[in-house]
């Protein structure tokens, strides 16, 4: 995966982006995929080094959010070795933002 800076922020994120309007609840809209559906979308972009997700708080009334969130939360995340396991993870991630140590 291509990253690129997000304009003056210093943040590094994937060339490709994955919008999520389409995941939340059919109740807002009847073709949005609900939560299961959904995961292999995200599985697969997290697979692809995806880290710029579009979403918003008008997507599924805040649905789209929450659905991320877990989606990271289950398929990003490590589900052993606790804080420190945590950590690694979320240090990974800032140096690939190219954030590096905090200071």
């Amino acid at each position: 995966m291509d990253y690129v800076r997000l304009g003056s922020t210093g943040l590094k994120v994937s060339r490709l982006c994955l919008g999520c309007m389409t995941y939340g609840s059919k109740k807002w809209r009847d073709w949005v995929l609900e939560e299961e559906e959904s995961r292999p979308f995200f599985r697969r972009a997290l697979e692809a080094g995806i880290n710029f997700f579009d979403t918003a708080d008008m997507y599924s009334d805040g649905v789209s959010e929450e659905v991320l969130g877990r989606a990271i939360r289950d398929l990003a995340m490590p589900r052993e070795g606790g804080r420190k396991g945590a950590r690694r993870v979320v240090g990974r991630a800032r140096r690939r933002m190219g954030l590096g140590r905090r200071r």
